[in-house]
């Protein structure tokens, strides 16, 4: 699984991308069981040379509005096939079955394909996952309003903007 193949896609036959849910969202735990079930179906279908790939939701935003996946619905896994300017979205759950029988599908051809509206961009240089946790952004100090008078707006002239 790699999260930086830009440059394989137009030499594979497919590639396959997950949006995976922010680390916040999953924890470590829960991203690592999306990762397994990833590899696990990489492993089994090792021989169609297809790329795998993986971001997060909101990392790669101009490849989820290319292949139009995003906003929510994470985690979400498609097939795209840039010399066909094609993409194929898996409608199921994210479980190893679900995605297997998708990509049954994607072979047979049983599952008709949408056009790409976007060209695919140029990936973002990604930071790789630690492994661990997400942690909490820090939020700002908001403790020391004292400096601020709320008094200060004429009634009248609140009323007026309005």
């Amino acid at each position: 699984l790699s999260s930086g193949i830009n440059a394989e896609w137009p030499l594979r036959p497919g590639c396959l991308i997950s949006i995976l849910p922010d680390i916040l969202d999953t924890g470590a735990e829960g991203r690592n069981k999306y990762l397994n079930t990833l590899k696990e179906l990489g492993d089994k279908y090792k021989k169609r040379k297809w790329g795998w790939a993986w971001s997060f939701a909101g990392e790669q935003d101009k490849l989820e509005a290319a292949i139009e996946v995003g906003g929510a619905g994470y985690p979400a896994i498609v097939a795209l096939n840039i010399k066909k300017n094609a993409v194929l979205h898996h409608r199921g759950g994210f479980s190893k079955d679900s995605i297997n029988e998708f990509l049954q599908y994607v072979i047979a051809g049983r599952i008709a394909p949408s056009v790409l509206r976007k060209d695919v961009p140029k990936l973002r240089k990604a930071t790789p996952w630690d492994g661990k946790d997400g942690q909490m952004p820090e939020e700002e100090d908001y403790s020391d309003l004292d400096d601020i008078d709320l008094d200060e707006v004429p009634v009248e002239n609140a009323h007026s903007e309005l």
